[in-house]
């Protein structure tokens, strides 16, 4: 019996035009056996949670380092609760102020990384979200 590898998907919302960081989370999490659909640049909330739905993806990560990280984590979980993608694990990085972080607590975003986090952090992260909800 074949176990699919779990299905990440990881975006760019808004304006923002930097990617390498981005690049960099999803090659490691390709690497550590994940399926990761890289949506790129200037992507819309509305256009993650309709690739999510397509793809039936277990997790959303979200890349920001525009400033504006409240308002499309906001955004992103509203879509993924109204389209039945609440039990999904929603988490990403970029430039988050430790107070912000506390308020995407309060919302359900509970883990966002930062550019000095390990990588391999990030996997751990992951998959230890994908065993707790497999058991």
């Amino acid at each position: 019996m074949s176990v699919e590898p779990m299905k990440v998907i990881i975006a760019k919302p808004g304006l923002d035009g930097h990617d390498r960081g981005a690049k960099v989370v999803a090659r490691a999490l390709v690497e550590a056996g994940m399926e990761v659909v890289y949506l790129g640049l200037r992507q819309t909330p509305e256009s993650i949670v309709n690739a999510a739905l397509e793809e039936d993806a277990d997790v959303i990560g979200l890349s920001i380092l525009s400033g504006a990280h409240m308002t499309h984590f906001r955004r992103v979980k509203e879509l993924m609760d109204k389209n039945g993608l609440g039990d999904r694990l929603l988490t990403g990085g970029g430039i988050i102020p430790t107070k912000d972080q506390e308020k995407l607590k309060e919302l359900g975003i509970e883990k966002v990384f930062g550019p000095g986090d390990d990588i391999q952090a990030i996997v751990d992260y992951i998959r230890t979200w994908h065993r707790s909800r497999s058991t």
